[in-house]
Formats: C-alpha cells, structure tokens, sequence
C-alpha cells in the first residue's frame, strides 16, 4: 500500500479552510477537472474563488489554478497554498521547492520528489499507471487523466461524490460522451486513494449552506450579460488579453437572446484593429445606436485619438477596459489597476471622462446597463474599468436582478419636440445649465434635424469656429457636464464608524481589503473606516469621507499609485492625508499584503 510521508505529527482537524493549487501544462484540458473541483465545494455549500494564472501561449507553458475554500467567506488570494498537486514535470522541482512548510504534495510517483521536502506532507500517486488501468483506449488517456487527480483529491478531502458527478454534467453539459469518459475516471482515482493512501494531512471539507442564492461566473461573462440587458446593439471589437472573452461572451448571448422574426437586432463586427473597432463605435454612436467594445491597455492607447474625438463631438459609447499588467506588452496574462490615469484623462488636449468601476460580477453586470445610460445621458464614451482578475477568474456572485427600468436616452429631440422649438435649437447650447446639450438622431425626419458633428472649434449651433471665446465657451460647458456627472455616476460603498484612519480601495482589492481589515481588527487592534470608490468622477461622498478623517489609505495595483494622484489632482487640500497601500507584480491582493502595509504605516505615524 502507497502511504504519505508526515512533516510532523496532525493533532487537529481544518475544515473548510485550505487553499488547493494545481499545477499543469496549458491545453492539457486541466481547465475542465479544476472546474469541476472548484463547481464540487460550490455545490456544498462553501464559499470559494477560482484563479488562473496561465501563460500567454496557445499550449505547452505551465499553467496553475488556485482554489480557495473558507468557511468564513474569506475568498481573496492567499500568498501560500496548503494543498500542491505537481501534474507538470516541467515545473515539479519548483512546484515543491515552493511550497509552505507543512503544505500537502500530490503528485506522479516516478518525478521521486519524496526526498526534496521532508518539512511537507507526500501523496505519491502512479497517475501514469492509473490512467492506463482506467481508460484503455490510449488516444482519450491524455483527455482524461487530470480526472485522477480530481478523484484522488475528493477522497483524500472529503469531497461529496455526488456533487463531483453533478459538477462534471454541468460542466460538460450537453457533452454525454465526454461526461461518461470521465466520470469512470474520477471514481477509479476516488476508489485508488481509498484502497492505497493513508491519510496524514488535516485538512477535509464538510458541507455547508453558505452558498444558496448564489452563482459562479466570470467578470467578463457577467458584463456582456449586462450589456446585453442594457439594450447594447452594436459591438465592434479586436481581440486581445484579456478581453477577449467579454465580447466572445456577448456575441453567444446576442445570437441566442437578441433574434426577433428570424433576424438579428444587432450587429457584431470583429474589427481589423482597434482604432478601426473604435472609429466604428463613433459612428454607431452619432446614429443612435447603443455601441460597445471592450479592449485592454494597449488597445486604450491606440484608441485614444478617436476618444479624443467623441468627448469633444459628444458622442455616445461604451469601452470595457480588462486591464492587464503594463506598460509595452508587459504580462498579458497577469492583472493590474495600471490604466486608471490613462481612462480618466484619455486622449490629447483637457479631457475628463466618466469610468465606473465594478468589484464584483453583480457589479459587472448592473454597470454594464448604466454604463450606456451615463453614455447616452452625458454624450460621451463612458469607461468600465475592470482587470483580469475580476474578468476571467470565477468568482461567488449574488444572482443578478433582472432590469425592469427603462433605458435612459438623455436629451433627445424628436420632431415633434423641433415643431415645437420653431427654429431655436442649436446642436451644442446649454440650455439648462448642467452642460448637457439635446440632440436628433440623424434620419429624423425635420428640416432642422441634420447637424454636423464637429471635433474642430464650434459655436453653440455647431458651425465651425476658431473664435477664442466659442472655444472657452465650449470647454466650460464640457467641465460643466463634468461636475452634472458627479451627482448621477455610482456612488461610493462606504463604512464609516468614527474612526482616525480610513482607507479607500476599488475594483479587485475589495475581497483582500474585506479579510484584511478583520485582521487589522483582531490581530492589531487597528479599525479602519472604508470607502469603495466605484466610480470617477468622484462624488460629494468621497470628498466627505477624506474630509472625516485624520489619514486615508489607497490601496491599489499599480507602481505608482494613480488613484491617490488622481484624488491629489481633483481633491488637493486632502493630499496630505493620503498614504499609498500598493501592490504590483501581477498576482491578485492578499490581505497580509495589505495588514503588513498598514501596521507599518500606522506605527510610523
């Protein structure tokens, strides 16, 4: 019989608190066995979070996956995983190397990596052996043999193997063949670990009812649903990391949800590159149509021009920016909050724009719709600034509502509403003192209706000008709209309970910033009040929060601390209060990133 080698004596049992890593090759077809994996805790009720990190290659380069199982809903990344299973020889060596002092190591016994880490806990597995004795036909072994480890792991951790089976059907739903090649395989590995392993380690799961309501999907897929809900009906896109998956997603949802009478109510068109995605979400945007792309960094900085263009015409779009790790071609599979002054002032010349920043899928989802009402209403492109964490990882989500308010058009006039006008419109007037014009969509059928779209200097009634005071005029009223913005962009979520310090975070820190400031809590005696930020510009709530506090903390992820420049630059008598919590090499937050910077900060204060 196989037996685990012990690092040191278990005198206590952990349940439903480990972090499971696995390591493979990319296209190995891993994907499917850590689904089902992260789908199998889900469906028992316990709180968890699935992340990829994978190389920036079609195959053959490590990949890994990390699930994170917490009784307690603590599910950001943590820094040091308890279980390690070694699929990949090409990283083994490291792959153990690495691994925390008493983690547990799954892995192909001829790799002979007993002796490499006596302080871990060893499960040697003939993987190699076993996929022959369960899969005789030799072309489908290498499809099926990371279902093993799948096995091996519900055996060894208390896996229900119903919810295994349940979670191999949902996750290769209509796929009956493949679902019976692999359901054998995971209980071959089950029953292997049963009859040969000793069972050493701590750590098992129990079921829980910690999950109901709630669903599993990705950043990415829960803002295409939105957009598509929000009325979205042009989508013009160039594909790039890691992006590309929100437009794939929107595309599917469109072509089965969007047909009426046999024909489609959209258009979908897969751009040359991305100033011409961009140029094409102009033009949809000045006819009336509800126009959408999403790109990253590098396709922001080719866009810019256009952006340019439409905030000074006022046209209406939306961009999802996915933001990897930058500058140049950087990591294109690691995440980042790297492009927040690149959104908030894109392009040449005095532009600010609207972002809202969503930290969950329900956040995805419920911006993606106002995101084009913001476009519409202000006559402009409007941000979403997600990243890759949020975007391609799996994340718990509450269920998402469906939207039952009509969508907002902003100032529009129709013909009747010119008739009643007699001749008194003109395309760029501020005629009631928020910065916002009316506008016709081209086609309405009046006199008075066509207009052109100027980005050069422009009087009230669109005729071309360089006179300086119609250009000064014109800029006023576009920083005019800007401050409109603030009262009707996402509010901030904030805690507030009198407390000194404070700290201000978005996006994806917030499950890193939640554990933490329980940690801060209970291990330092630190309380700190939050503020979310979940959009730009910044409300009278944000303003409010740094005026109630003694010091506030930024946390971000970037080098430079671009969220604490940009309140610097738009808040100024509170640059003093700031101190910059920052974290950028790619990896997601961890919460004792976050508890090590502010202790040290608060004791040097």
């Amino acid at each position: 019989m196989a037996t685990a080698q012990a690092a040191e004596p278990q005198t206590r049992t952990i349940v439903n608190d480990l972090v499971l890593h696995v390591a493979t090759a990319n296209g190995s077809g891993s994907q499917t066995s850590n689904m089902v994996l992260l789908r199998s805790l889900f469906q028992m009720g316990i709180p968890i979070s699935g992340k990829n990190l994978f190389p920036s290659n079609i195959q053959g380069l490590p990949t890994w996956f990390t699930i994170r199982a917490n009784k307690d809903g603590w599910i950001a990344r943590k820094q040091d995983a308890d279980i390690v299973v070694c699929m990949n020889p090409d990283t083994s060596d490291e792959d153990v190397e690495t691994a925390r002092k008493g983690a547990i190591l799954i892995y192909e016994e001829t790799l002979n990596l007993s002796d490499k880490r006596p302080d871990c806990i060893h499960y040697a597995v003939p993987f190699k052996k076993l996929i022959a004795e369960a899969c005789p036909d030799v072309r489908l072994r290498k499809l099926v043999i990371n279902m093993l480890y799948v096995g091996v792991c519900a055996q060894l951790f208390n896996f229900d193997m119903e919810e295994v089976r349940k979670a191999i059907s949902t996750q290769l739903a209509g796929k009956q063949k493949a679902i019976d090649l692999n359901v054998p395989a995971v209980e071959f590995g089950y029953k292997w670990a049963a009859e040969n392993l000793k069972k050493t380690d701590p750590y098992r799961v129990e079921r829980m009812d910690a999950n109901r309501g709630k669903i599993i999907i990705e950043g990415n897929a829960a803002t295409a649903l939105g957009l598509m809900f929000g009325g979205v009906s042009v989508v013009t896109w160039y594909p790039i990391t890691p992006s590309s998956s929100l437009c794939e997603y929107l595309d599917e949802y469109l072509n089965k949800y969007r047909i009426k009478d046999g024909k489609r109510t959209f258009a979908v068109v897969q751009a040359e590159d991305e100033i011409a995605a961009v140029g094409m979400l102009a033009g949809a945007g000045w006819a009336g149509a509800r126009a959408f792309t999403s790109t990253s960094g590098p396709g922001i900085s080719l866009m810019n021009e256009i952006i340019g263009l439409a905030y000074f015409a006022e046209i209406p779009f939306v961009i999802c920016n996915v933001a990897r790790t930058g500058p140049s071609t950087g990591l294109p599979t690691r995440t980042m909050q790297g492009d927040l002054i690149s959104l908030f002032y894109a392009s040449h010349g005095d532009t600010k724009h609207i972002v809202v920043i969503p930290s969950t899928p329900k956040e995805a989802f419920e911006m993606g719709g106002e995101a084009l009402n913001l476009a519409e209403e202000f006559q402009t492109p409007v941000f979403i600034l997600s990243d890759l964490d949020l975007g391609m990882n799996y994340w718990m989500s509450d269920r998402f509502k469906y939207p039952t308010e009509p969508f907002r058009r902003g100032k529009v006039l129709n013909k009747e509403a010119l008739d009643k006008l007699n001749g008194q419109w003109g395309r760029y007037r501020d005629v009631d003192g928020d910065g916002i014009a009316y506008r016709t969509y081209p086609g309405t059928d009046h006199p008075k209706a066509a207009y052109f779209t100027r980005g050069t200097g422009h009087t009230p009634d669109a005729a071309y000008s360089e006179k300086p005071e119609h250009w000064k005029s014109n800029m006023d009223r576009l920083a005019r709209k800007f401050e409109t913005a603030k009262t009707r962009v996402p509010k901030p979520e904030i805690h507030s309970n009198g407390h000194a310090a404070g700290l201000i975070y978005f996006g994806t820190t917030t499950e890193a910033v939640r554990e933490a400031l329980d940690a801060l809590d209970r291990q330092h005696g630190l309380k700190l009040d939050l503020c979310r930020l979940r959009a730009f510009p910044f409300t009278q709530e944000v303003e409010d929060f740094l005026h109630s506090h003694e010091r506030v903390y930024v946390v971000e992820l970037n080098r430079d601390g671009q969220m604490r420049m940009t309140l610097n630059a738009e808040l100024p008598r509170f640059a003093g209060k700031l101190r910059s919590v920052l974290h950028y090499d790619g990896m997601p937050l961890t919460a004792d990133n976050v508890v090590q910077q502010v202790v040290s900060m608060e004791r040097e204060k």
